[in-house]
């Protein structure tokens, strides 16, 4: 009677065993994060954000100090209107002998309309050509006179629009939506090109990086939809999850995976996609099971 309980009791442990299935993949989550730095060098004038709120792309959230970049581009107008002023002097030269020839072209041709019908002399059609020729040159002259000038000028405007992109640089904008992780300088405080101000990660799409054996490669394939769990108290919770990259080399499993004895095994890393309803977090731990 007691053998019978014994097989009756190990056969029930044994089926008990045999159906406590296991997940295809263990990983934690993780997201894309991006720190911003600055741009430009000076006090940061404000910076409206804390961390944990959801910032939406191409806002304006702080700005450093652009006083002397705005000096400095107004100084820049101000040359180049003097410059203007040069020029202008100069085009009115141009203005003025260009009527000169003008005159000298109708003068011309009424001489050698005279000189066809023998009432005018050669002396007066050569006097006459050589006053335009002499006029031509004038211009030549002037309008090289004119050259040095434009060339300050569009020297100037590479200048004005170089201040202007120092000014721009100095406005930081939030390049993506997404949640305030850290934030690393406050209002007041000097900054300087390349210094990070915040970090910030889009938590509406996790990452699931889990891992899997050699044997369980050919299971899975890309924008494969799987299962992805979660601990929830005494339960699991559940979400769809899209495969998005799958590792093409080997590699001891990471510490954080499973037992020591597992820890020696070669295995592939895998990237699941998963949308955050708010309650995945970076660094969480999470399973991923081919099938429901």
């Amino acid at each position: 009677m007691k053998h019978l309980i014994t097989i009756l009791l190990l056969t029930s442990l044994f089926s008990c065993n045999s159906n406590d299935s296991k997940a295809d993949g263990y990983g934690n989550f993780e997201a894309t994060e991006v720190t911003i730095s600055a741009e430009a060098n000076g006090k940061l004038e404000y910076l409206n954000l804390e961390e944990g709120d959801i910032i939406q792309s191409n806002t304006l959230v702080g700005l450093v100090d652009t006083t002397q970049l705005h000096y400095n581009k107004q100084q820049l107008l101000a040359s180049k209107e003097t410059v203007y002023s040069k020029s202008a002097n100069v085009l009115s030269q141009i203005s003025i002998l260009q009527a000169q020839l003008k005159t000298a072209l109708i003068e011309q041709k009424r001489i050698q309309n005279m000189f066809a019908e023998n009432a005018a002399t050669k002396r007066q059609v050569d006097e006459i050509e050589g006053k335009i020729a002499v006029i031509k040159e004038q211009i030549k002259g002037v309008q090289t006179q004119n050259a040095p000038i434009l060339n300050e000028i569009a020297s100037l405007d590479v200048q004005i629009e170089k201040t202007n992109d120092q000014i721009k640089k100095s406005k930081i904008i939030n390049p993506i939506q997404a949640t305030v992780l850290a934030k690393y300088a406050e209002p007041n405080e000097i900054t300087s090109f390349g210094k990070p101000i915040y970090k910030i990660a889009n938590l509406g799409l996790m990452t699931l990086r889990v891992y899997i054996s050699e044997t369980q490669l050919p299971q899975i394939k890309l924008n494969q939809k799987v299962t992805v769990k979660i601990d929830n108290g005494s339960e699991m919770k559940s979400y769809p999850g899209t495969i998005s990259w799958i590792s093409s080399v080997a590699e001891f499993t990471p510490k954080i995976i499973q037992t020591k004895e597992e820890r020696v095994n070669l295995v592939y890393a895998v990237k699941v996609e998963v949308k955050n309803d708010g309650s995945l977090k970076i660094g969480m731990p999470a399973e991923m099971w081919i099938t429901p």
